[in-house]
């Protein structure tokens, strides 16, 4: 279902609607704006659930998209950057060799991220297209049935997605998903944040003040898989509990050579399982601008675009390594081949339910 009752033609991005209508996999998509009272503004496509811009203002009050995104449906469903700013799932993050067993049953999926899965498979929430409804001037709710065997994962797998923007300049992603038979789930989103506006330089984050609530984060292999330890941040590049540079330590030590800079989880600080909580800030000294996120999730998955390589995004602008800064909620990589990590198995009659918001302000 499309409603369009919200509209803005005019929206603060410049994007035509009809270069995002068409007929695709069957279903409508469509291009959705979501504007608060304090006149910022989302645009939303139900392809991918993809980002396309987050016009928020900087310390002068100027509107500028905080997040790389398309301009197009062509676009996107062509880029090079394949989850620029889109929903992900059924799996977040990777599964080493693409191989997991639950109930004593091999589970075997796409490699696309060799040697491991990837973000679902290449054909995962990226490249799906989602029933949506605009509920009203700032919300809109996507669905998707990821049918038994997609990818090769089992259980038809209903899942619900609210965006919504709040008159406090706040993204709240709410996530919630139902399955027939027992599975792995771990959905998140992949907005790819620059706080100077994706229509200026510098176009880099290495400058970004960042601060990341954990204590302790997740090692990898150069394939990034997990080494099986969860170690102390503490003495590492990878220590943010008080405000650092992004580009600091980006460089330094085997770990970052292994994800090509950052591109690890780290092991959120909660009182409670599952509490909403602070886990990262990062603050533009150039625009003023600042992003706070908070999850219900036990990690943080944050990469620094060390794989963007130029290619083209929205009005021409070009992805550069290190454009941009993800913060992708989720749990931890490869959870489902170490029983020790926080569980993704869903049962039938259990609800996965996840909350995460991306609040944005200036200082």
């Amino acid at each position: 279902m499309l409603m369009s009752d919200f509209f803005i033609k005019d929206n603060l991005a410049g994007l035509k609607r009809e270069d995002f209508q068409a007929t695709v996999q069957g279903k409508k998509t469509d291009l959705f704006i979501l504007k608060n009272k304090k006149g910022s503004e989302i645009a939303v496509t139900n392809y991918a659930g993809a980002l396309l811009a987050v016009m928020m203002p900087d310390r002068n009050g100027k509107m500028e998209s905080v997040v790389w995104g398309h301009d197009s449906l062509d676009n996107l469903m062509n880029s090079e950057e394949a989850y620029l700013s889109v929903l992900i799932g059924r799996y977040g993050n990777r599964i080493a060799a693409g191989k997991f067993t639950l109930d004593g049953k091999q589970y075997n999926l796409a490699i696309n991220n060799d040697p491991n899965s990837l973000h679902g498979g290449p054909t995962g929430f990226h490249k799906r297209v989602f029933d949506a409804e605009q509920i009203d001037a700032c919300t809109l709710h996507l669905h998707y049935l990821c049918k038994d065997g997609e990818e090769g994962f089992p259980g038809n797998l209903e899942v619900n997605v609210i965006y919504r923007l709040t008159d406090d300049n706040e993204l709240v992603i709410d996530y919630e998903a139902t399955t027939d038979k027992k599975t792995v789930v771990c959905l998140t989103h992949h907005a790819y944040f620059n706080l100077n506006g994706t229509k200026r330089e510098p176009d880099t984050v290495l400058n970004y003040d960042m601060t990341i609530n954990a204590d302790h984060y997740i090692p990898i292999d150069p394939t990034a898989i997990p080494l099986g330890s969860i170690d102390k941040v503490a003495g590492t590049p990878f220590d943010f509990r008080t405000p650092r540079k992004i580009g600091e330590r980006i460089e330094e030590g085997i770990q970052t050579k292994n994800g090509n800079g950052y591109d690890h989880c780290w092991v959120l600080n909660k009182r409670e399982p599952g509490e909403l909580s602070f886990a990262v800030k990062c603050v533009d000294p150039v625009s003023g601008r600042t992003l706070e996120c908070y999850t219900t999730e036990p990690g943080v998955q944050c990469y620094t675009g060390n794989y963007c390589n130029g290619s083209t995004c929205a009005h021409g602008s070009k992805l550069h390594k290190r454009c941009a800064v993800c913060f992708e909620a989720e749990h931890f990589p490869d959870s489902p081949n170490h029983p020790y990590f926080p569980s993704t198995v869903l049962n039938p009659g259990e609800v996965y339910t996840q909350t995460t918001v991306y609040r944005f302000g200036v200082e």
